[in-house]
């Protein structure tokens, strides 16, 4: 694969005649398959556009398809004034002026840059030099719980003290629609009195914060009042779980020195491959039809994500989240769970490979790692008997261990799935990212799921506020 390839989907490893599928099956699924094709790509575009939309499909969130082309050509046409253009600026600027950003956000408006920044940076990214991050800040993530311990451990490391070097200063990157969720604004209410502590006024601290959010609502007016000079949008009709290529992802991307144009033209590309290819050849089709015959003809109701790389496993969390909110409705949707392998093979094997048939194993795999391939290497004391692989790397040690285990599910009748990375890059995961939640809205199209919208998640906040009220 070249560092330009498309990402590849192979379901053969669960083509069985017991346990798994036949090919057959694929095909004959193929013009149902087609038909939610068309409604994503034709009906939810018209809908979305007239504002006339069905009770049934509200909301219709689907403004998230189209936003990778349209914010490209919207930089091509304005390098400076553009939404990545303003972006690209802020990020340089908070680059210049702090070695720590603090992203504040929860599910949708944290999760996609934490899988960015995973699956993107130095995997130690946060202790290196400053100059071996490129002059790039360190980031955290906060907001995203209501855990004392983490908060006040995240603020202590920051300090309140007066800075006097960029190596002190530190800002906030606030993320959330309405300003609303208890666990992002409880937390920059505490950040940005510290933060102002630490600037010596509100002026100054407001200069370090840049928000996300909505044209409206609660963190809009806070941000205003404090007088934030930059703010960014979620766009309306973008829903957050498929936010991660707005500025909600992509704000925390450029801070951290990652490539967004590219990033986003991973996404334009698994886009054009959705609309073009053939069902028979369409990596996202494949991945829905095998997804969907598994669980409604085999009960494979947990879908498993093995992500063979540590890199992986926030893309992994990510993609939880997005399949369990958007499909896991009117007592449907199959549960997601990410391991990530090899570490996991030595907790969960043994229930996967002789506990309940009611799994579908989708491997992610990397064509190319980042690094060089380390060697085993020889060693005089060879007690631990390993000389016999000196000259294995951990990448060959990794592909066999990817080999042996789908043989021995396959021995036993455990479905699999491979879908191979050309990399662990912006390219790549633009076209991950992108190809899941494509995949997501196309099945609950074909099983009469509303992909949008969270209502069942209203319910824990509303009996959360009475017992916070004393009601």
């Amino acid at each position: 694969m070249s560092s330009r390839s498309l990402l590849s989907f192979d379901p053969t490893g669960s083509f069985h005649p017991e346990y798994g599928i036949d090919p057959r099956d694929l095909e004959h699924l193929a013009p149902s398959l087609e038909r939610a094709r068309q409604e994503m790509l034709v009906d939810d575009e018209k809908e979305y556009a007239s504002k006339q939309i069905p009770a049934h499909k509200q909301p219709l969130d689907a403004a998230f398809f189209s936003m990778p082309e349209r914010l490209l050509a919207e930089y091509k046409a304005d390098k400076t004034g553009s939404e990545l253009g303003r972006i690209l600026a802020t990020a340089a600027m908070l680059k210049s002026q702090v070695d720590r950003v603090v992203v504040l956000g929860i599910g949708g408006s944290y999760m996609g840059a934490r899988a960015l920044m995973e699956g993107c940076c130095q995997p130690y990214y946060n202790e290196l030099s400053r100059a071996d991050r490129g002059g790039c800040p360190r980031i955290y993530f906060e907001g995203n719980n209501i855990d004392n311990d983490s908060s006040q451990g995240l603020l202590h490391l920051l300090g309140s003290k007066p800075a006097t070097s960029v190596d002190d200063r530190w800002a906030i990157v606030v993320i959330s629609k309405s300003g609303e969720t208890l666990e992002t604004a409880v937390a920059f209410r505490q950040f940005f009195a510290a933060l102002e502590k630490s600037t010596g006024s509100r002026e100054a601290a407001a200069k370090l914060v840049v928000p996300v959010t909505g044209t409206s609502g609660r963190l809009f007016d806070l941000s205003t009042a404090i007088g934030c000079q930059e703010k960014f949008p979620v766009p309306d009709g973008v829903g957050g779980r498929f936010s991660i290529l707005s500025a909600v992802g992509l704000l925390p991307a450029a801070v951290m020195g990652l490539d967004i144009i590219t990033l986003l033209e991973g996404a334009a590309a698994m886009n054009e491959h959705f609309r073009t290819a053939k069902p028979a050849e369409n990596v996202v089709l494949k991945y829905v039809g095998l997804a969907h015959l598994m669980e409604m003809r085999r009960g494979a109701n947990i879908r498993v994500l093995s992500v063979w790389a540590k890199s992986l496993e926030s893309v992994g969390l990510w993609y939880d989240q997005l399949l369990a909110e958007s499909l896991g409705k009117q007592l449907m949707g199959a549960t997601p769970l990410t391991t990530v392998n090899t570490r996991d093979l030595h907790s969960r094997a043994q229930q996967h490979q002789q506990g309940k048939r009611d799994k579908l194993f989708t491997n992610v795999v990397l064509d190319k790692w980042r690094f060089d391939a380390l060697k085993v290497g020889k060693s005089d004391l060879d007690q631990d008997k390993l000389n016999g692989l000196a000259d294995k790397s951990l990448c060959e040690l990794m592909s066999a261990a990817v080999e042996g285990t789908n043989a021995a599910y396959k021995e036993d009748g455990r479905p699999t799935a491979d879908l191979k990375l050309p990399a662990s890059d912006e390219w790549s995961l633009g076209q991950m990212f992108q190809m899941l939640m494509i995949a997501t809205v196309v099945e609950g199209r074909l099983i009469g799921i509303n992909p949008y919208g969270q209502p069942g998640v209203q319910k824990y906040k509303a009996a959360m506020q009475k017992i916070l009220a004393g009601k």
